[in-house]
């Protein structure tokens, strides 16, 4: 079956930097687009990047555009956020998604499996 775990999450200074890592199983990863969502306490799940099947496209939301990037590393099976210059209002559980599609989207609705989460926590 497929399986995403997230790792990486943690508590840094407003300011700082964290990796997020995600491996995928039970599928075949290269062929498909891969997501990042985050979920803060009592706010919906939002979408933050995405990331075609090849690393060609990348699209971001505008709350972390010029501060995160995602990357994938097809032949390790992984996706990665690198989350730069960190604020207290990113804190939130950080989600990865495996899409249905080869092309980035950023749609919940176009993402069928879902990792369990990591916790990213920023202080001021």
């Amino acid at each position: 079956q497929v399986q995403l775990v997230e790792s990486g999450g943690g508590l840094v200074q407003a300011g700082g930097s964290l990796r997020l890592s995600c491996i995928a199983s039970g599928y075949t990863f290269r062929s498909y687009a891969m997501g990042w969502f985050r979920q803060a306490p009592g706010k919906e799940r939002e979408f933050i990047a995405t990331i075609s099947w090849s690393g060609g496209s990348t699209y971001y939301a505008d709350s972390v555009k010029g501060r995160f990037t995602i990357s994938r590393d097809n032949a390790k099976n992984t996706v990665y956020l690198q989350m730069n210059s960190l604020k207290p209002e990113d804190t939130a559980v950080y989600y990865c998604a495996a899409d249905r599609v080869p092309y980035a989207t950023s749609s919940r609705n176009e993402y069928d499996y879902w990792g369990q989460g990591t916790q990213v926590t920023v202080s001021s």
